[in-house]
């Protein structure tokens, strides 16, 4: 068991890509399921912060609280799996992820389950049921938020790049490089069409209740378990996302 980081909560994006070294300094040199997430979260997480400071955004200082508050689900998962604590079912799967993984795929896996599990509640945080009422206000939001496909986007190929350096590419791999960084644009596009449909669903289980709310936050999580569970299965991981998808949904209130 590891000791937890200490250190302030984080309050803005230069605040998390801090927490963020301060336990990558705290791994293993070795490369594993926690470093390769974390080394590639903390660089998007950089581009994030540099996008918001050249004003792509409509609302610069809510994209930092929303990523601030995003960051802190997976840091509080972290923390917890560090110190032998329990975690939410998808983050436990993907973090005992067998270490003899491609990084590529302890960095889908780590992405899978912190957009399908964590970022409906990260938007949830960050947008009141007053301001769901205002349609202006969440159309706003919803722009804010596909923006982000641009940001995350543009990391793909350097990410592809900075991971392939430490793989082992037989030949077909390095001819289907192309196609999998397209692959890869259109599944995060896709889960985050999903996942702002996911956060409109907990929004109306918020307004109906404390109770309501727990049962599609349990939804969400066998949901986001089942697609870790699928990425973990042996064979190729981009042909069973194109026929499943990489994003969850979750069903109409029963």
């Amino acid at each position: 068991m590891t000791d937890k980081p200490q250190a302030p909560t984080p309050q803005t994006i230069q605040d998390v890509l801090a927490a963020m070294q301060l336990r990558l300094d705290a791994l293993p040199v070795e490369p594993g399921p926690l470093r390769e997430f974390l080394g590639t979260y903390r660089r998007t997480t950089a581009a994030v912060g540099a996008a918001i400071d050249q004003n792509v955004f409509e609302d610069p200082p809510w994209v930092e609280r929303w990523d601030v508050a995003f960051a802190g689900f997976y840091l509080d998962a972290l923390d917890a799996h560090l110190n032998g604590a329990g975690v939410p079912r998808p983050w436990r799967l993907a973090f005992g992820a067998p270490a003899t993984l491609p990084p590529l795929r302890h960095v889908l896996l780590g992405i899978n389950a912190h957009i399908n599990f964590d970022l409906p509640q990260a938007l949830l945080a960050v947008i009141s049921d007053q301001e769901f009422a205002d349609p202006d206000v969440v159309a706003r939001r919803g722009r804010d938020h596909e923006r982000i496909d641009g940001v995350l986007g543009g990391r793909v190929a350097a990410e592809d790049k900075e991971l392939g350096a430490r793989s082992t590419l037989t030949l077909l791999d390095r001819a289907l490089a192309p196609l999998n960084r397209l692959a890869s644009k259109n599944f995060l596009r896709e889960a985050r069409q999903k996942v702002w449909l996911n956060t409109l669903e907990l929004h109306r289980a918020r307004m109906a209740g404390p109770d309501v709310l727990a049962v599609r936050l349990a939804e969400l999580e066998v949901l986001s378990a089942a697609r870790i569970a699928d990425l973990l299965a042996p064979g190729p991981v981009l042909l069973r996302l194109a026929v499943a998808g990489f994003g969850v949904l979750l069903p109409p209130p029963g």
